[in-house]
């Protein structure tokens, strides 16, 4: 029989920062709730937003070169807030960013941890619509190709392993279980 514990809480004793930028990483030592030492690793992250933009059916995604996965990603437009914004702000001005689009109309879907095992980043995705088109302003070291695909070949994408983005999988999927019912 598997062991039941009551309170798996684990204590910070100390930490150390060993790199800072636009996330940070930190070795952080804990007491675990057996008494013990223990070393935990991770990445500090602002937090992003993403939005998923539909227009006539169509969603709106961003095409583009990852480097640390070497790959070309399609996604849906997203970002990492600023100091001070909020998820909101961040999910217009991001998708404002990445298509020239700007929305009407514009909610959260929900929040997610990427990766809780070793980064602290909360992801905010919105669902929006009304889209007006507009002029695209990325960063200088930005490229991307904006493509619309219809739900159902989202979905499949996700199937066949073509999209790996986990932000737009959760995104379409959710959208497809929760929202095109209604």
């Amino acid at each position: 029989m598997s062991k039941h514990y009551s309170k798996l809480l684990e204590r910070k004793v100390n930490s150390k920062t060993i790199y800072e930028g636009v996330v940070n990483f930190k070795v952080d030592t804990v007491r675990l709730i057996n008494g013990n030492l223990s070393k935990r690793e991770y990445m500090q992250h602002p937090g992003a937003s993403a939005v998923l933009a539909v227009k006539n059916g169509k969603i709106l995604f961003v095409e583009q070169y990852r480097y640390p996965i070497k790959k070309i990603t399609l996604e849906i437009p997203a970002g990492k807030l600023k100091a001070h914004q909020t998820p909101l702000a961040c999910a217009k001005a991001e998708l404002k960013e990445e298509t020239g689009y700007a929305a009407k109309n514009i909610k959260k879907f929900l929040t997610f941890n990427t990766s809780a095992a070793f980064a602290d980043e909360n992801l905010h995705i919105f669902y929006a619509s009304g889209l007006k088109p507009g002029k695209m302003h990325l960063d200088e070291d930005e490229f991307v190709n904006v493509k619309w695909l219809s739900l159902n070949r989202a979905v499949k994408m996700v199937k066949s392993g073509k999209i790996t983005d986990s932000k737009t999988i959760i995104a379409i999927l959710y959208y497809k279980v929760f929202l095109e019912t209604r």
